[in-house]
Protein backbone atom coordinates (compact mmCIF):
# COMPACT_ATOMS: atom_id res chain seq x y z
CA UNK A 1 0.00 0.00 0.00
CA UNK A 2 1.42 3.18 -1.06
CA UNK A 3 1.27 6.03 1.47
CA UNK A 4 1.43 9.64 2.18
CA UNK A 5 3.09 11.43 5.29
CA UNK A 6 1.90 14.54 5.73
CA UNK A 7 3.19 16.84 8.27
CA UNK A 8 1.34 20.44 9.42
CA UNK A 9 3.31 22.46 11.81
CA UNK A 10 1.29 25.05 14.03
CA UNK A 11 2.65 27.50 16.53
CA UNK A 12 1.42 25.43 19.04
CA UNK A 13 0.67 21.81 17.45
CA UNK A 14 2.20 19.60 15.33
CA UNK A 15 0.40 16.65 13.21
CA UNK A 16 1.79 13.52 11.43
CA UNK A 17 -1.40 12.36 9.16
CA UNK A 18 -0.82 9.16 6.80
CA UNK A 19 -2.90 8.49 4.32
CA UNK A 20 -3.43 6.61 0.74
CA UNK A 21 -5.98 6.70 -2.12
CA UNK A 22 -9.01 5.05 -2.46
CA UNK A 23 -11.50 5.86 -5.35
CA UNK A 24 -10.51 8.77 -5.96
CA UNK A 25 -10.57 10.11 -2.39
CA UNK A 26 -7.92 10.63 0.25
CA UNK A 27 -7.99 7.94 3.15
CA UNK A 28 -6.47 8.73 6.44
CA UNK A 29 -4.60 5.86 8.06
CA UNK A 30 -3.74 7.32 11.22
CA UNK A 31 -2.59 10.51 12.76
CA UNK A 32 0.08 11.71 15.30
CA UNK A 33 -0.42 14.90 17.24
CA UNK A 34 2.09 16.48 19.54
CA UNK A 35 3.29 19.59 20.93
CA UNK A 36 5.57 21.84 18.66
CA UNK A 37 9.14 22.22 19.80
CA UNK A 38 9.30 25.71 19.38
CA UNK A 39 13.28 26.08 20.88
CA UNK A 40 15.06 23.57 18.73
CA UNK A 41 13.44 22.88 15.68
CA UNK A 42 15.93 19.75 15.54
CA UNK A 43 14.56 17.81 18.20
CA UNK A 44 10.99 18.46 15.83
CA UNK A 45 12.44 16.85 13.13
CA UNK A 46 13.83 14.27 15.00
CA UNK A 47 10.52 13.69 16.58
CA UNK A 48 8.72 13.60 12.91
CA UNK A 49 11.51 11.10 11.52
CA UNK A 50 10.40 9.35 15.24
CA UNK A 51 6.47 9.08 14.66
CA UNK A 52 6.98 8.41 10.97
CA UNK A 53 9.63 4.96 11.54
CA UNK A 54 7.15 3.78 13.94
CA UNK A 55 3.96 3.76 11.78
CA UNK A 56 6.00 1.89 9.26
CA UNK A 57 7.42 -0.62 11.19
CA UNK A 58 3.73 -1.30 12.97
CA UNK A 59 2.49 -1.32 9.11
CA UNK A 60 5.18 -3.36 7.20
CA UNK A 61 2.46 -3.42 4.12
CA UNK A 62 2.56 0.41 4.27
CA UNK A 63 5.65 2.19 1.83
CA UNK A 64 5.87 6.05 2.20
CA UNK A 65 6.49 7.12 -1.74
CA UNK A 66 6.45 10.89 -0.53
CA UNK A 67 6.05 13.22 2.49
CA UNK A 68 4.41 16.74 2.32
CA UNK A 69 4.84 19.23 5.40
CA UNK A 70 2.82 22.73 5.32
CA UNK A 71 4.25 25.49 6.97
CA UNK A 72 3.31 28.93 8.06
CA UNK A 73 5.68 31.32 6.06
CA UNK A 74 8.66 32.90 5.25
CA UNK A 75 9.84 29.48 3.70
CA UNK A 76 12.36 28.96 1.21
CA UNK A 77 10.75 26.26 -0.59
CA UNK A 78 13.31 24.66 -3.38
CA UNK A 79 16.01 24.55 -0.31
CA UNK A 80 13.40 23.40 1.97
CA UNK A 81 14.26 26.20 4.69
CA UNK A 82 12.06 27.56 7.49
CA UNK A 83 12.80 31.41 8.19
CA UNK A 84 11.42 31.96 11.46
CA UNK A 85 7.66 32.89 10.74
CA UNK A 86 6.07 34.65 13.34
CA UNK A 87 4.67 31.83 15.35
CA UNK A 88 8.37 30.00 15.36
CA UNK A 89 10.78 32.94 15.43
CA UNK A 90 13.49 30.57 16.99
CA UNK A 91 13.53 28.29 13.47
CA UNK A 92 15.50 30.69 11.90
CA UNK A 93 17.11 28.91 8.98
CA UNK A 94 15.39 25.41 9.86
CA UNK A 95 16.56 23.08 7.27
CA UNK A 96 13.45 20.06 7.61
CA UNK A 97 13.69 18.75 4.04
CA UNK A 98 17.36 16.94 4.80
CA UNK A 99 16.85 14.66 7.59
CA UNK A 100 13.78 13.71 6.29
CA UNK A 101 14.99 12.91 2.45
CA UNK A 102 18.01 11.42 4.46
CA UNK A 103 15.83 8.90 6.65
CA UNK A 104 13.69 7.96 3.99
CA UNK A 105 14.81 8.45 0.70
CA UNK A 106 11.40 9.63 -1.05
CA UNK A 107 10.49 13.15 -2.44
CA UNK A 108 9.92 15.72 0.27
CA UNK A 109 7.61 19.32 -0.04
CA UNK A 110 7.25 22.03 2.27
CA UNK A 111 5.02 24.66 1.34
CA UNK A 112 3.01 27.88 3.07
CA UNK A 113 0.24 26.90 4.96
CA UNK A 114 -2.00 29.18 2.18
CA UNK A 115 -0.67 27.29 -0.74
CA UNK A 116 -1.11 24.06 1.14
CA UNK A 117 -4.55 24.68 1.81
CA UNK A 118 -5.02 26.25 -1.62
CA UNK A 119 -4.44 22.69 -2.99
CA UNK A 120 -5.95 20.70 -0.77
CA UNK A 121 -9.61 22.43 -1.25
CA UNK A 122 -8.56 22.58 -5.02
CA UNK A 123 -8.05 18.50 -5.17
CA UNK A 124 -10.74 17.41 -2.56
CA UNK A 125 -12.62 20.29 -1.62
CA UNK A 126 -14.75 23.34 -2.96
CA UNK A 127 -12.35 24.02 -5.42
CA UNK A 128 -12.61 20.73 -7.13
CA UNK A 129 -13.07 20.34 -10.60
CA UNK A 130 -11.45 24.23 -11.65
CA UNK A 131 -8.66 25.69 -12.81
CA UNK A 132 -8.54 28.96 -11.51
CA UNK A 133 -8.33 29.37 -8.06
CA UNK A 134 -7.84 31.66 -5.17
CA UNK A 135 -7.84 30.00 -1.63
CA UNK A 136 -7.78 33.17 1.45
CA UNK A 137 -6.94 32.19 4.42
CA UNK A 138 -8.90 34.29 6.68
CA UNK A 139 -7.57 33.05 10.01
CA UNK A 140 -4.88 34.63 12.18
CA UNK A 141 -3.48 35.78 9.13
CA UNK A 142 -4.49 36.38 5.73
CA UNK A 143 -2.89 35.46 2.51
CA UNK A 144 -3.52 33.45 -0.74
CA UNK A 145 -2.46 30.33 -2.11
CA UNK A 146 -3.44 30.50 -6.11
CA UNK A 147 -3.83 27.70 -8.21
CA UNK A 148 -3.74 29.25 -12.23
CA UNK A 149 -4.40 26.90 -15.25
CA UNK A 150 -4.53 23.77 -12.95
CA UNK A 151 -1.52 24.79 -11.49
CA UNK A 152 -0.20 25.99 -8.04
CA UNK A 153 1.62 29.51 -8.46
CA UNK A 154 3.87 30.08 -6.35
CA UNK A 155 5.39 33.05 -8.14
CA UNK A 156 9.57 33.90 -8.55
CA UNK A 157 10.74 33.39 -4.94
CA UNK A 158 7.62 31.78 -3.46
CA UNK A 159 5.95 34.78 -2.57
CA UNK A 160 3.16 34.93 -4.60
CA UNK A 161 -0.54 35.16 -2.71
CA UNK A 162 0.86 37.55 0.23
CA UNK A 163 -2.20 39.58 -0.79
CA UNK A 164 -2.92 40.10 3.32
CA UNK A 165 0.15 43.02 2.25
CA UNK A 166 -2.67 44.92 -0.12
CA UNK A 167 -3.13 48.07 1.62
CA UNK A 168 -7.03 49.15 1.29
CA UNK A 169 -7.18 51.99 3.51
CA UNK A 170 -4.68 54.72 4.55
CA UNK A 171 -5.76 54.34 8.23
CA UNK A 172 -7.31 50.92 10.11
CA UNK A 173 -6.57 47.98 12.28
CA UNK A 174 -2.85 46.53 12.17
CA UNK A 175 -2.19 43.03 9.69
CA UNK A 176 0.93 42.61 8.26
CA UNK A 177 3.12 45.37 9.71
CA UNK A 178 0.65 47.46 7.66
CA UNK A 179 -2.85 49.28 9.01
CA UNK A 180 -5.43 49.76 6.42
CA UNK A 181 -4.01 46.58 4.83
CA UNK A 182 -6.77 43.56 3.96
CA UNK A 183 -4.93 41.43 7.00
CA UNK A 184 -5.58 44.43 8.71
CA UNK A 185 -9.22 44.07 8.23
CA UNK A 186 -9.70 40.29 7.54
CA UNK A 187 -7.98 38.60 9.70
CA UNK A 188 -8.51 37.20 13.55
CA UNK A 189 -6.20 39.87 14.87
CA UNK A 190 -7.39 42.74 12.82
CA UNK A 191 -10.76 42.23 13.88
CA UNK A 192 -9.47 42.50 17.51
CA UNK A 193 -7.33 45.37 16.89
CA UNK A 194 -10.66 47.33 15.36
CA UNK A 195 -13.02 46.01 18.01
CA UNK A 196 -10.43 47.50 20.65
CA UNK A 197 -10.42 50.85 18.42
CA UNK A 198 -14.27 50.98 18.33
CA UNK A 199 -14.92 49.76 22.20
CA UNK A 200 -12.53 52.22 23.40
CA UNK A 201 -14.73 55.17 21.71
CA UNK A 202 -17.77 53.92 22.84
CA UNK A 203 -16.56 52.77 26.51
CA UNK A 204 -15.52 56.83 26.34
CA UNK A 205 -18.70 57.95 24.97
CA UNK A 206 -20.34 56.23 27.88
CA UNK A 207 -22.18 53.33 25.63
CA UNK A 208 -19.88 50.12 26.15
CA UNK A 209 -20.49 47.52 23.72
CA UNK A 210 -21.52 43.56 25.14
CA UNK A 211 -17.71 42.50 24.03
CA UNK A 212 -16.33 45.20 26.38
CA UNK A 213 -17.71 46.51 29.18
CA UNK A 214 -14.73 48.86 30.75
CA UNK A 215 -11.65 49.96 29.29
CA UNK A 216 -9.50 46.77 31.78
CA UNK A 217 -11.26 44.38 29.32
CA UNK A 218 -9.88 45.95 26.30
CA UNK A 219 -6.95 43.79 26.27
CA UNK A 220 -9.07 40.43 26.46
CA UNK A 221 -10.88 41.35 23.01
CA UNK A 222 -11.02 38.89 20.28
CA UNK A 223 -12.79 38.44 16.68
CA UNK A 224 -14.69 35.64 18.91
CA UNK A 225 -16.34 37.80 21.18
CA UNK A 226 -16.59 40.48 19.31
CA UNK A 227 -18.80 37.57 16.69
CA UNK A 228 -20.54 35.97 20.15
CA UNK A 229 -21.50 39.73 20.89
CA UNK A 230 -22.48 40.30 17.41
CA UNK A 231 -25.09 37.19 17.86
CA UNK A 232 -26.73 38.75 20.84
CA UNK A 233 -27.55 41.59 18.57
CA UNK A 234 -24.71 43.69 19.84
CA UNK A 235 -24.72 46.79 17.23
CA UNK A 236 -21.23 47.47 17.55
CA UNK A 237 -20.25 43.92 16.97
CA UNK A 238 -23.07 43.95 13.92
CA UNK A 239 -20.81 47.46 13.02
CA UNK A 240 -17.57 45.83 12.91
CA UNK A 241 -18.54 42.90 10.56
CA UNK A 242 -20.21 44.99 8.23
CA UNK A 243 -16.60 46.72 8.68
CA UNK A 244 -14.78 43.69 7.94
CA UNK A 245 -17.48 42.49 5.60
CA UNK A 246 -16.99 45.45 3.45
CA UNK A 247 -13.12 45.32 2.86
CA UNK A 248 -12.94 41.51 2.71
CA UNK A 249 -15.20 42.70 -0.66
CA UNK A 250 -13.21 45.11 -1.71
CA UNK A 251 -9.72 42.81 -1.27
CA UNK A 252 -11.65 40.30 -3.28
CA UNK A 253 -12.97 42.74 -5.86
CA UNK A 254 -9.31 43.28 -7.00
CA UNK A 255 -8.26 39.77 -6.91
CA UNK A 256 -11.65 38.74 -9.38
CA UNK A 257 -9.99 41.71 -11.50
CA UNK A 258 -6.36 41.00 -11.71
CA UNK A 259 -6.76 36.90 -11.55
CA UNK A 260 -10.34 36.57 -13.32
CA UNK A 261 -10.97 33.38 -11.05
CA UNK A 262 -13.69 30.79 -11.59
CA UNK A 263 -13.71 30.43 -7.34
CA UNK A 264 -12.49 32.49 -4.52
CA UNK A 265 -12.92 29.60 -1.29
CA UNK A 266 -12.22 31.02 1.99
CA UNK A 267 -11.34 29.17 5.24
CA UNK A 268 -11.74 30.17 8.91
CA UNK A 269 -13.67 33.35 9.89
CA UNK A 270 -15.41 33.85 6.87
CA UNK A 271 -16.26 29.63 6.80
CA UNK A 272 -17.82 30.40 10.68
CA UNK A 273 -19.20 34.06 9.90
CA UNK A 274 -20.54 33.52 6.80
CA UNK A 275 -23.40 35.01 7.15
CA UNK A 276 -22.18 38.21 8.80
CA UNK A 277 -20.03 38.56 6.12
CA UNK A 278 -21.34 38.11 3.08
CA UNK A 279 -24.42 40.95 2.13
CA UNK A 280 -21.75 43.65 2.33
CA UNK A 281 -18.84 41.67 0.77
CA UNK A 282 -21.50 41.00 -2.05
CA UNK A 283 -22.12 44.48 -2.29
CA UNK A 284 -19.12 45.76 -2.98
CA UNK A 285 -18.01 43.45 -5.33
CA UNK A 286 -20.72 44.15 -7.22
CA UNK A 287 -19.92 47.99 -7.30
CA UNK A 288 -16.31 47.57 -7.69
CA UNK A 289 -15.13 44.14 -9.18
CA UNK A 290 -15.40 44.46 -13.43
CA UNK A 291 -19.04 42.45 -14.06
CA UNK A 292 -17.92 39.70 -16.75
CA UNK A 293 -15.06 38.59 -13.87
CA UNK A 294 -17.21 39.23 -11.06
CA UNK A 295 -20.41 37.16 -12.70
CA UNK A 296 -18.40 33.95 -13.69
CA UNK A 297 -16.49 33.93 -10.01
CA UNK A 298 -18.24 31.94 -6.61
CA UNK A 299 -17.20 32.80 -3.55
CA UNK A 300 -17.73 29.80 -1.11
CA UNK A 301 -16.67 28.52 2.24
CA UNK A 302 -13.88 25.70 2.75
CA UNK A 303 -15.47 22.94 2.66
CA UNK A 304 -12.60 20.33 4.70
CA UNK A 305 -13.49 21.82 7.80
CA UNK A 306 -11.03 21.21 10.87
CA UNK A 307 -9.10 18.95 9.30
CA UNK A 308 -7.78 21.37 6.70
CA UNK A 309 -4.62 20.85 8.22
CA UNK A 310 -4.29 17.25 7.56
CA UNK A 311 -5.31 17.62 4.06
CA UNK A 312 -3.50 20.65 3.29
CA UNK A 313 0.05 18.89 4.22
CA UNK A 314 -0.91 15.46 2.58
CA UNK A 315 -1.72 17.00 -0.62
CA UNK A 316 1.39 18.64 -0.43
CA UNK A 317 2.62 14.94 -0.44
CA UNK A 318 0.85 13.99 -3.04
CA UNK A 319 2.27 16.85 -5.11
CA UNK A 320 5.97 16.24 -4.28
CA UNK A 321 4.86 12.18 -5.73
CA UNK A 322 3.46 13.87 -8.60
CA UNK A 323 6.12 16.18 -9.44
CA UNK A 324 8.64 13.04 -9.38
CA UNK A 325 5.87 10.58 -10.45
CA UNK A 326 3.45 12.22 -12.38
CA UNK A 327 3.05 8.82 -14.65
CA UNK A 328 2.36 6.84 -11.91
CA UNK A 329 0.19 8.40 -9.97
CA UNK A 330 -3.06 6.19 -11.32
CA UNK A 331 -1.17 3.47 -9.43
CA UNK A 332 -0.93 5.40 -6.09
CA UNK A 333 -4.58 2.80 -4.66
CA UNK A 334 -5.12 0.82 -2.37
CA UNK A 335 -3.48 -2.62 -2.92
Amino acid sequence: MQVVAGIDIGGTKCAVSFACFEEEKIKFLDKIRMDTEREDFALAVKEFIRVIRLKLKENPKWRLCSIGISCGGPLDAEKGLILSPPNLPKWERADIFTPLKSAFGVPVIIQNDADACALAEWRMGAGKGCRNMIFLTFGTGMGAGLILNGRLYSGTNNLAGEVGHIRLEKEGPLGYGKRGSFEGFCSGGGIADLGRRRAKEAIDAGNPPLFCRKEEELSRVSAKSIAEAMEQGDPLATEIFDTVGEHLGRGISILIDILNPERIIIGSIYARQREALERRMLEVIKEEALKASAKVCRILPASLGEQIGDYAAVSVGIKAYEDLYSDDMKEMRVI
